[in-house]
């Protein structure tokens, strides 16, 4: 549209300065002006060049907040606003994902901010992420009312999910630098999704449990008994001086390389979605609940102002990852991969 618009005005002028000058005026006029509406169109075909690649982006992402922040570029797809055609998949646990990304199967995964750091070690830096999109969602919870502090998990039985990944890690800094030993004070036990974490809660007598968002909302919508104990997030402030970053965004570096054109308009798109879903909130839930994100819209639209999704990118994604690997780090090197990674691990517009 706008092409055709910057012909038309070209051609206009050039027939208002053909009315008004002589011949050789008009001739001179004539040619700027061709000359003029050339140059337009040139920009504009540059403008709305295609991207170099033509197949959908295959981004896959988890149940939870670091999905909830992708699904708006469905709806953006399906209104025609989305710089591409989107190909979101859905997974119960990071670890369904990562054989996926290695192999090449997917383009693109919204994952644990450890596990990227860990898939880029893997990977010989075949991994690169492009953007921070949750901060801290993670909760202790209870059925009663006995824990008041990190001290007071001491002799207790936790029940979690995210073995390997951010869950597991943040726990174990926070429990470590409370004076408790993660192996001796308390009985960690684990589960592949928080769906089963809330189900097992529901079974078992006074228990305590680490969950994020929305799985928060979830089950105090089904218990009326069970408490948020502490927030993570505010125990994290107090012993570490960097964000706690619960997911990121990353990208094959094969195919950011092929196409950062592709990757630059998905993170346009991404802001955009990301924003929507911290805005509408009605049509973020029922999207959530229609891609099976979140069970229900009404759980979503409840959980959303607490699941912390942002879009951050370029050095602000650098600053904010990169302090919170590095304590993670020192803490234990196994959670990011037993080293931390290179610069060229945070994707840059060139």
């Amino acid at each position: 549209m706008k092409k055709i618009l910057s012909l038309l005005l070209a051609f206009s002028l050039a027939l208002s300065l053909a009315a008004c000058g002589g011949s050789a005026s008009s001739a001179a006029s004539s040619a700027a002006v061709s000359e003029a509406a050339s140059s337009a169109a040139a920009s504009e075909e540059e403008a709305a060049a295609p991207l170099s690649a033509t197949e959908p982006l295959r981004i896959a992402g988890l149940k939870g907040p670091t999905t909830m922040g992708l699904v708006n570029l469905l709806s953006m797809e399906q209104a025609g606003t989305a710089a591409m055609d989107y190909d979101l998949q859905l997974y119960g646990a990071a670890d369904e994902i990562v054989p996926l990304l290695i192999k090449g199967e997917l383009d693109m995964a919204a994952i644990p901010a450890n596990l990227a750091a860990t898939l880029y070690q893997k990977t010989s830096g075949g991994i690169q992420a492009v953007a921070v999109n949750t901060l801290g969602v993670l909760y202790v919870v209870e059925q009663g009312d006995t824990v008041h502090s990190m001290a007071d998990l001491k002799g207790r039985t936790i029940l979690s999910t995210g073995k390997g990944t951010t869950p597991e890690y943040v726990l174990r800094y926070l429990l470590t630098a409370n004076g408790l030993d993660p192996d001796k004070d308390v009985d960690i036990q684990y589960y592949s999704e928080a769906t089963e974490v809330t189900a097992q809660m529901a079974t078992t007598q006074d228990a305590i449990a680490v969950l994020p968002q929305p799985y928060v909302t979830a089950a105090g919508l089904k218990d009326d008994t069970l408490r948020v104990a502490l927030d993570l997030t505010a125990e994290w402030d107090k012993v570490a001086d960097t964000q706690l970053i619960t997911g990121v965004t990353v990208v094959r570096k094969a195919y950011a390389e092929e196409h950062p054109d592709v990757v630059a308009a998905f993170l346009a798109d991404y802001a955009q979605s990301v924003n929507a879903a911290n805005t509408d909130l009605d049509g973020t839930a029922a999207l959530c609940e229609e891609q099976g994100v979140v069970a229900k819209a009404a759980i979503a639209k409840k959980a959303l102002p607490n699941c912390n999704i942002v879009c951050l990118t370029g050095e602000e994604l650098k600053a904010d990852v990169s302090g919170y690997l590095q304590v993670l780090y020192d803490a234990d090197p196994a959670a990011v991969g037993g080293t931390l990674p290179g610069e060229d691990f945070y994707w840059a517009a060139q």
